[in-house]
């Protein structure tokens, strides 16, 4: 009879989402940096513009920015890992390009005609 006087009681909390003020945004990229207590990650679009010599080159155009404390951002990376595992456990592989290797076509930033 003492042990179960002596088990902590577990409390249920019930969470409630509130979605009215959420704005949805589309990002193709991101940009990490941090400090001593925070990672800073900008998210935004890489998007193809015209650069000297009429070469293709491209702008990175901040639309969000999310603070987060060093735990937060560890279960983040935590809850991503297991999202992408179970997406490519369902359709393949997600193939990134290897840094210093040339992109292929599909790839490449292209300028509008």
């Amino acid at each position: 009879m003492a042990e179960n006087q002596d088990k902590p009681k577990t409390q249920q909390i019930q969470l409630r989402i509130d979605e009215s003020k959420m704005v949805s945004t589309y990002a193709n990229t991101i940009r990490t940096s941090t400090t001593t207590d925070e990672v800073v990650m900008d998210f935004g679009m890489n998007l193809p513009v015209q650069g000297p010599d009429n070469q293709a080159a491209l702008m990175f155009n901040v639309g969000s920015r999310i603070i987060m404390n060093w735990a937060g951002a560890k279960r983040l990376a935590i809850t991503l890992g297991q999202v992408v595992r179970q997406y490519e456990e369902r359709n393949g592989e997600i193939r990134l390009p290897t840094p210093g290797q040339p992109a292929e076509e599909s790839d490449k930033p292209k300028l509008a005609d």
